[in-house]
């Protein structure tokens, strides 16, 4: 069977190629080594949700958008058993991609962020979008640029302008969260 990853991998490559971007081009724009995008576009290394974030940042989408674009789904309903999820290889974190694939500004993704684990997301991953993060389970703690919140079950934070952020469990269960992702006009 061909995995999301197998198809993330390939939509990498058709995202650079669709450009016209050489390796070289988007590991520039990106800040991810043109070695790592190579081994990453031919499914011998499975990226980060950092490094995933950094390449779909350079090609002006968000992480969600990207892999919505490897398991193409048509239609105005997004039944859970087909919303694509995604696990990062680094932390466990785990995405799931809620909304149908379609032409609204708005994007919806659920995260599942284990006990202990913590990701960075680089400002370039939403720079043409605002964010909302709701916490419907646990705590997270999130660290925008200099700022750190702490938000409990039911909290809902409004990112300020893009800044390198951090999201963190510190927790002893998992945390899941929702981010609404609206893109800029």
């Amino acid at each position: 069977m061909y995995s999301l990853d197998q198809r993330i991998s390939d939509r990498i490559r058709l995202e650079r190629e669709i450009r016209g971007w050489s390796l070289s081009e988007l590991a520039e724009r990106s800040g991810v080594s043109r070695t790592m995008i190579h081994k990453i576009e031919r499914a011998d290394s499975s990226p980060t949700a950092t490094l995933l974030a950094r390449l779909s940042g350079a090609f002006g989408l968000t992480m969600s958008t990207l892999i919505a674009r490897a398991e193409i789904h048509e239609g105005r309903l997004s039944r859970r058993d087909n919303q694509p999820i995604w696990r990062d290889p680094q932390s466990g974190y785990l995405r799931r991609h809620v909304s149908p694939n379609s032409d609204l500004p708005l994007e919806l993704v659920e995260v599942e962020l284990p006990a202990g684990a913590e990701v960075p997301m680089p400002a370039a991953a939403y720079a043409m979008f605002r964010q909302l993060i709701w916490v419907k389970q646990g705590t997270l703690t999130f660290t925008e640029g200099e700022e750190t919140h702490v938000l409990a079950e039911g909290d809902c934070l409004e990112l300020g302008p893009p800044k390198d952020c951090i999201f963190r469990n510190g927790g002893d269960t998992s945390c899941v969260y929702a981010v609404i992702l609206l893109k800029s006009r």
